[in-house]
């Protein structure tokens, strides 16, 4: 009788192979990027909290990186574009062949009156009740006082705190659902388990500012998480959260002289900036 020899499917050691190496996959996109400053934001609350009392205590989310107005200028402009080189690095693990990444995760213009429409609903849902946890955690010495942007603004800032927003927007939208979300369902994890988890580690990512606003950041995980879901789109998250962002970092100083008791830098104990990102 001839000897028959068994033959294995290509395509089905190839899939296995991409299902072993996902997690890892996951881990270096996370230690690269927002897991990193979820865990350096972890280590600078827990530093924060056994230091001088947390309304003390204050962060900058965009600070001046020289005292000459040309090279602080050039040095965040290098900062925004190496963090989004991140996002690019992102949207390229995503991409497969006859399977364009963008139109996947829905991060291009084909809706985008309705992804801004959304946008824009999303920021009344999320940024208003989201600044006034802040407000409620500064007035209870639970929140650490975040200085979004510099009080003595060049005529270039406004154009740099754009981008800033612009680079929170795409950098956690994209990782945390985008990518995330991806990846996570290849690897057979529910739906409910993943709009949680990534909830928690977008909380954990913004610690750094205090518990009151890392429990806000949950709770706009959770939304997003769901609003992705359902839409199938990330434009309109990345929308919301850069339009979010501009009114924060922009507004700043406005709100700093109006309400000096809640916006303004408190007494001069700067805790180190854990997250590149708002």
């Amino acid at each position: 009788m001839p000897r028959t020899e068994a033959f294995s499917d290509p395509g089905i050691e190839q899939d296995a192979f991409r299902r072993r190496r996902l997690p890892w996959e996951i881990v270096l996109v996370l230690l690269i990027s927002v897991g990193q400053s979820a865990i350096y934001s972890v280590v600078s609350f827990v530093r924060a909290a056994t230091r001088a009392p947390i309304s003390q205590q204050q962060t900058q989310l965009n600070p001046s990186r020289s005292a000459e107005p040309f090279w602080d200028a050039l040095y965040q402009f290098l900062d925004i574009f190496f963090s989004l080189a991140l996002v690019a690095l992102v949207v390229y693990l995503l991409w497969e062949p006859a399977d364009n990444a963008l139109r996947r995760i829905g991060l291009d213009f084909r809706h985008f009156g309705s992804d801004v429409a959304r946008g824009v609903a999303l920021v009344a849902l999320i940024g208003v009740p989201g600044i006034g946890v802040y407000a409620v955690g500064r007035l209870l010495g639970q929140s650490i006082a975040v200085v979004p942007a510099p009080l003595d603004s060049s005529w270039w800032v406004i154009a740099l705190l754009v981008l800033a927003a612009l680079r929170a927007g795409l950098t956690e939208e994209v990782i945390f659902l985008g990518y995330l979300f991806d990846r996570l369902r290849r690897l057979g994890w529910s739906w409910t388990w993943i709009i949680v988890s990534t909830a928690l580690l977008r909380g954990s990512y913004h610690l750094y500012q205090g518990w009151p606003s890392a429990l806000g950041n949950v709770v706009m995980g959770l939304v997003f998480g769901w609003c992705y879901k359902r839409w199938g789109r990330v434009m309109p998250l990345v929308v919301a959260h850069t339009l979010i962002d501009i009114v924060a970092f922009v507004g700043y100083p406005l709100a700093a002289a109006w309400w000096p008791g809640i916006f303004a830098p408190a007494t001069p104990t700067p805790t180190p900036t854990a997250s590149p990102t708002a």
